[in-house]
């Protein structure tokens, strides 16, 4: 059984069913991407696996334990998380943020020590903010920002990362420098799994794609078995053509053109 996974889940915000009868399975080892149109649940389906809420029925179960029934901390230790919005504390240092990512592994008898700090140090250099140590994280771009968030959860040392649209309002390059990372992340031993809007770029990055629709889970596996014109026109409403990515060989969706306007002489 995956180490991380739902069974019969029913998701909901108060009366809102946003999805019911969901069995999902996270592959250990994978880079997993969740997929899907706006409002498809598929950030709901991440906050479950997470904890950040409880299913209405069904159960998330976390190396065979329900996540419900175990410690915050011991939850924390295993599963790490960067969600969809952040809020940084005024004035704190890249440092500072990184090192609260060791809050997990603090105990009464147990305070700050040389594991944590080689942790610390280890995070910010996998993501290439170690310059940035004294820098004020609100004084920082977009993109560094978001590396910096990362290095906190990567400091938490856990085996599984759930990143909920790490690309966010971040412009192409930076984007492509976040998913880069994380590939590097999941080639290094992490169970990575994250929501993404941009299906060419969850084509490219996942080992294992999770497609939803309507609270639905449509389809699921490897990109290149699964994503098919049938299947987008599906899921995206959107006409298009799947040729091979020039770069990586992965499936590229090509949406069909409009048709010319009409050309006076």
């Amino acid at each position: 059984m995956a180490r991380l996974n739902g069974t019969d889940l029913t998701l909901a915000y108060d009366q809102r069913v946003i999805a019911a009868g969901l069995d999902v399975a996270i592959p250990d080892g994978s880079f997993t991407v969740i997929i899907g149109p706006n409002a498809c649940g598929k950030s709901t389906l991440l906050r479950a696996l997470a904890r950040m809420m409880k299913p209405r029925s069904g159960a998330v179960h976390l190396d065979g334990s329900v996540i419900t029934s175990l410690p915050s901390k011991e939850v924390a230790r295993r599963l790490g998380l960067l969600p969809q919005t952040s809020i940084v504390p005024d004035g704190i240092t890249v440092a500072g943020l990184v090192a609260r990512g060791r809050y997990p592994h603090q105990r009464l008898m147990r305070q700050w020590s040389p594991a944590d700090e080689a942790a610390v140090a280890t995070a910010m250099a996998a993501t290439d903010v170690a310059e940035l140590a004294d820098r004020i994280v609100d004084e920082l771009s977009g993109g560094q920002r978001q590396r910096v968030w990362l290095a906190m959860a990567l400091a938490q040392e856990t085996p599984i990362l759930l990143l909920d649209e790490p690309t966010t309002f971040l412009d192409i390059s930076h984007q492509i420098e976040v998913l880069d990372l994380c590939a590097d992340l999941h080639e290094q031993g992490r169970t990575m799994v994250a929501v993404l809007h941009d299906l060419n770029q969850a084509c490219r990055y996942a080992t294992h794609l999770i497609v939803m629709c309507g609270g639905r889970i449509v389809a699921e596996g490897d990109p290149a078995a699964i994503v098919t014109p049938e299947l987008v026109a599906e899921v995206f409403a959107l006409s298009c053509e799947i040729i091979a990515d020039p770069q990586t060989g992965t499936p590229l969706i090509v949406p069909a053109a409009r048709r010319s306007p009409a050309r006076l002489p």
